[in-house]
């Protein structure tokens, strides 16, 4: 282009310290465009959530439904020079939602101690509340998080973090429960799973419940590992203008979640796969 503009090109190859004979092969030999029978495969599969999604979640998709041979690293090259970019994970900007009100004498020991492993689906549960700003308020989702099939077997999103939320929340999860299951359900310390009501509920269902140490939040890593996801894919950037609004579209990600967002560790399935599969054998 300044070539163009009446600039000397034996001037300009100098000062980009250019051969003039590779510039002259890369004007013959322009650059091949990689996979281009891709793009709209990759546009979709990134338009099914808000902020997009990373090239390893796009590559599944496009393994297990499209049934593309293709590398993670073709599909990076092709989002890079689409101008697809997954959003990095920022601090919360504003004070964390904390249920903790002390200890109210419903507290157990931590029999989790960070083992997120499960052989299978129900084994394993998480649960914790994460607060939204939302059209000049706040809303609050408390889900349950399956270990093994990465599902979000339950969840109720709701205006405040009380305890009909948690009633909601264990009503949905009491129905998903196979016959004879005798789960694990890791919680934080709050308030909300020290309450009677909580525990006499949980015996009730046959659920075993630990507990994290105070002020270890890893030790409910996996439960958090969920939240960051969802806000990156679903929340971050974004503004709704009502509850309602956020409210539909927060479970339909969630819908989008379990039925199709492929996961590495499930070997590219789906968690309704894998639990399908799981629950099958």
């Amino acid at each position: 282009m300044l070539a163009g503009q009446g600039h000397r090109l034996d001037h300009l190859l100098r000062i980009a310290g250019l051969a003039r004979s590779t510039y002259f092969h890369h004007l013959s030999h322009p650059g091949h465009v990689t996979r281009a029978d891709l793009e709209p495969l990759v546009g979709e599969i990134w338009a099914r959530t808000a902020n997009g999604c990373g090239h390893r979640q796009i590559h599944m998709c496009l393994v297990h439904e499209f049934g593309q041979k293709v590398s993670a690293k073709t599909v990076l090259r092709v989002m890079r020079r689409m101008g697809l970019k997954c959003p990095i994970r920022a601090a919360n900007p504003w004070r964390r939602y904390s249920s903790y009100r002390g200890d109210t004498g419903g507290k157990v020991p931590n029999l989790l101690k960070r083992d997120f492993g499960a052989d299978g689906p129900f084994e394993k549960l998480g649960t914790d509340v994460t607060e939204f700003k939302v059209a000049g308020s706040k809303a609050y989702l408390a889900p349950v998080y399956d270990m093994a099939s990465k599902e979000i077997t339950a969840w109720d999103a709701g205006r405040h973090p009380d305890m009909n939320q948690q009633k909601r929340l264990l009503a949905m999860l009491g129905d998903k429960l196979p016959d004879g299951a005798n789960p694990i359900l890791h919680s934080g310390m709050g308030w909300q799973y020290q309450h009677p009501w909580w525990r006499k509920e949980l015996e009730r269902l046959n659920i075993r419940r630990p507990m994290s140490r105070k002020g270890n939040c890893l030790d409910n890593a996996a439960t958090e590992q969920v939240f960051g996801h969802l806000k990156d894919e679903f929340y971050r950037g974004r503004e709704f203008d009502s509850y309602e609004q956020f409210k539909s579209e927060l479970d339909a990600y969630i819908i989008h979640w379990d039925t199709k967002r492929r996961q590495i560790r499930l070997e590219g399935h789906t968690p309704e796969e894998y639990r399908s599969m799981s629950l099958a054998t």
